[in-house]
């Protein structure tokens, strides 16, 4: 398993550009615009860590902005930790026969998350490619939230 990256939604991009890399000197490593979806992803690195942010994509801060407006509440501007493991099934597997729900199951052989026992959401991803679509993944529902 790798840490990739920790996620935060943000309200004002530029505010938090100026934060996080003016004032606190970290560095823009990619974005990410889709406008399907309506949010903006950048992608930053603290200055030690920024040939790997840029390399290997980690260890990274993911500012997520929301183009149409929300207010968070409930600590949902935070929004999860993200670490990539070599088997996603396999971890699944692990992780609900030692008692974990798996909130998002990895149907797309890619990415699932689940909850550590203070709530905070985890997202799993497939190290390389995704894996081909398996059961019993490919039609196990979400439970919960993430």
């Amino acid at each position: 398993m790798r840490y990739l990256h920790t996620m935060v939604r943000v309200t004002n991009i530029d505010a938090s550009l100026d934060f996080y890399c003016a004032k606190l000197g970290m560095k823009e490593v990619r974005r990410v615009e889709n406008e399907a979806g309506r949010f903006t992803l950048v992608f930053l690195a603290a200055t030690e860590d920024e040939a790997s942010g840029r390399e290997v994509r980690a260890p990274l801060l993911e500012l997520t902005y929301n183009w149409d407006p929300e207010a968070y509440t409930s600590g949902r501007n935070f929004g999860h930790l993200a670490f990539e493991v070599d088997d996603i099934y396999a971890t699944c597997g692990r992780l609900m026969k030692a008692g974990v729900t798996i909130n998002r199951p990895p149907r797309d052989g890619r990415m699932a998350f689940v909850r550590s026992p203070d709530n905070i959401s985890l997202e799993l991803l497939q190290k390389g490619d995704a894996k081909p679509k398996a059961e019993p993944w490919a039609s196990m529902p979400n439970t919960g939230v993430w």
